[in-house]
């Protein structure tokens, strides 16, 4: 496959000349979702391609990483990386150990959701580019006291887990206050945007907020490299931004046990009206709706199992290749900018 000709964006993002890309995305680390064939088309579309690493389940790791390498030509292996839960690390890093001691080492290592100082030691010893995803301004301190390469400023617009609803911040507003923040403190960090960002207009824009580029969920979980079941993205190609909702309903059904202040986005199903005012009950007394949730998944049944997608939902309106959708994100994005002038 050949990469996207987005040669007048690349000689002008920092992102882009770091990871030799030829146009300012990566793709979000979904878990679960974003394994190697995903991370593999994302980089052959000249995007930065990162693994899931999500929970750090190691065999699940190993499987799609060298899935993600084998499937890529050596010379794109520097658009290769891996996302990591960084308060899940805290209980059990050996994912992390292992993609750090493997040969191809990832071009990048993204942390998200909790303070990465401790693991950030690890990575830049290994001379990886360090990103860390933050969701308020407050968090970007600790961020650049990690050593982050690239910031990440994710809104409350984004699918699956980002900040709760009382404290997240939306993508347009937060963008461009930490650009400013960042170049007044450390000007060297790159920043890309995330939440809301599901075609041109949201690239082009993530740029002219002050970003050096996005990072794409949503868009990229329904494609058809996406390791998430075929019947699960359909139902977001016929969604709107309108059916979406952020709560912890679908982690206590999972049986996950997020820590505050993060919770979930994904479409408001029937079993999420169920227990959307009723949290603190369903955490208490969890096994019924679980065992209905999971009766649900097993049977597709999405009046019951969770679909994982954020506002953008409603930009969604098919399900192509990953190569396809970057290329056709690009190339209009290109055109918005030089619009621009």
């Amino acid at each position: 496959m050949s990469d996207v000709n987005f040669s007048s964006l690349r000689s002008t993002s920092r992102f882009t000349r770091q990871f030799n890309l030829t146009c300012p995305i990566a793709l979000a680390p979904m878990a679960g979702a974003a394994g190697g064939a995903l991370a593999a088309a994302c980089a052959q579309a000249g995007a930065l391609g990162l693994v899931g690493g999500g929970y750090g389940d190691l065999d699940w790791v190993q499987k799609e990483y060298n899935k993600a390498f084998e499937s890529c030509e050596p010379a794109l292996h520097p658009r290769l990386g891996i996302g990591f839960i960084t308060w899940r690390l805290q209980q059990e890093a050996s994912a992390l150990d292992w993609v750090l001691d493997q040969a191809f080492q990832p071009a990048a290592v993204m942390f998200s959701f909790g303070d990465s100082r401790a693991f950030a030691t690890k990575v830049r010893a290994a001379n990886i580019a360090l990103i860390c995803q933050v969701q308020r301004l407050d968090q970007l301190p600790m961020a650049i006291e990690a050593g982050a390469t690239v910031i990440v400023a994710q809104g409350g617009e984004a699918g699956g887990h980002g900040m709760n609803s009382q404290m997240a911040r939306g993508t347009f507003t937060l963008v461009p206050e930490v650009a400013d923040w960042l170049a007044k403190h450390s000007p060297e960090t790159q920043l890309l945007a995330a939440g809301g960002i599901a075609d041109s207009r949201g690239l082009a824009a993530a740029q002219l907020l002050g970003a050096d580029g996005a990072v794409i969920g949503s868009r990229l979980w329904v494609t058809k490299e996406c390791l998430a079941l075929t019947s699960a993205k359909a139902q977001s190609v016929t969604a709107h931004g309108d059916q979406t909702a952020r709560s912890s309903v679908f982690d206590v059904l999972r049986g996950l046990d997020w820590p505050h202040p993060y919770d979930f986005r994904a479409l408001r199903n029937e079993i999420h009206r169920q227990w959307e005012h009723q949290v603190a009950e369903l955490k208490h007394y969890p096994d019924n709706a679980q065992q209905d949730y999971a009766e649900g998944l097993a049977q597709e049944d999405y009046t019951r199992a969770h679909v994982t997608v954020g506002e953008a939902t409603g930009l969604i309106h098919d399900m192509p290749s990953a190569v396809d959708c970057i290329r056709q994100i690009a190339t209009e994005s290109e055109r918005r900018l030089k619009g621009f002038g």
